[in-house]
């Protein structure tokens, strides 16, 4: 299996080739969508984490939204996940999760004062799992309550974002017809994975995941936060910057 390479682009750079290519790949395992909903979904965002292979095909992507938000009396930054995938043949390799952590760190040197938090909606157990491999603390977990000070910042988040698509008891965003949900085949969990608690966990909180519901989740991006592999990735790009970041050459 070809090694894969991160790069991080900004949305408004990207060429009708490579828009076309990433819908064509998340066409290929999700439902309930089209490439006009999928262009307007990526026009919302500013970056997106572009996965090639050494042939420089598109093998996956994940795109991203950063914004302010005012929060109890306080200003925190918010990094937004919109749809991401990787093709199956790379699944297992790490160049998604690495540049996203390393480029998390980048943000974070824009401003460091300020609190950020990772945005998250979550419809499929395989994203939920990124949680627990990047952070030591995150929102929804089986192995602790949720604070009603997190809660809040998940209801006001979610809340402005999808309005009366979100159910605050819940947690979760169901919209009257799916904007995107697994197709058959991708959303199966093989019997191993059901034996592990948060995959059950994310399943009790996320019943309706095969029809495009979305767990509503978040945790706070900080060098304390991080598990060890993902910290010393968070702090080169804290120390590389926004600008090093974007200007990475993938080739």
């Amino acid at each position: 299996m070809a090694e894969l390479k991160g790069c991080v682009e900004r949305v408004g750079e990207l060429d009708r080739q490579t828009r076309a290519a990433m819908f064509a790949l998340y066409a290929q395992y999700y439902g309930g969508t089209s490439e006009e909903l999928f262009l307007d979904d990526l026009a919302d965002k500013q970056y997106v984490v572009i996965l090639r292979d050494r042939d420089r095909t598109l093998q996956g992507f994940s795109s991203i939204k950063v914004w302010e938000e005012d929060f109890a009396g306080q200003t925190v930054r918010i990094i937004y996940s919109g749809d991401t995938i990787v093709q199956r043949d790379h699944w297992g390799q790490q160049a998604l999760a690495f540049t996203w952590v390393q480029f998390s760190g980048a943000l974070k040197s824009e401003a460091p004062e300020l609190p950020l938090y990772w945005f998250l909606l979550v419809k499929g157990h395989r994203t939920y799992r990124y949680l627990r491999a990047f952070y030591r603390v995150f929102y929804p977990a089986c192995n602790r309550p949720t604070p009603p000070q997190v809660k809040a910042l998940m209801d006001q988040l979610a809340g402005a974002k999808f309005a009366a698509y979100y159910d605050p008891q819940s947690g979760v965003v169901q919209f009257p017809q799916s904007r995107g949900h697994l197709k058959p085949d991708w959303a199966e969990i093989p019997e191993k994975d059901l034996r592990r608690p948060d995959v059950r966990f994310f399943l009790e909180r996320n019943p309706g995941y095969t029809q495009g519901d979305e767990l509503v989740c978040l945790a706070e991006i900080s060098q304390e936060n991080q598990n060890p592999l993902m910290a010393r990735l968070f702090a080169a790009g804290f120390e590389g910057g926004l600008d090093a970041a974007l200007s990475q050459d993938d080739s």
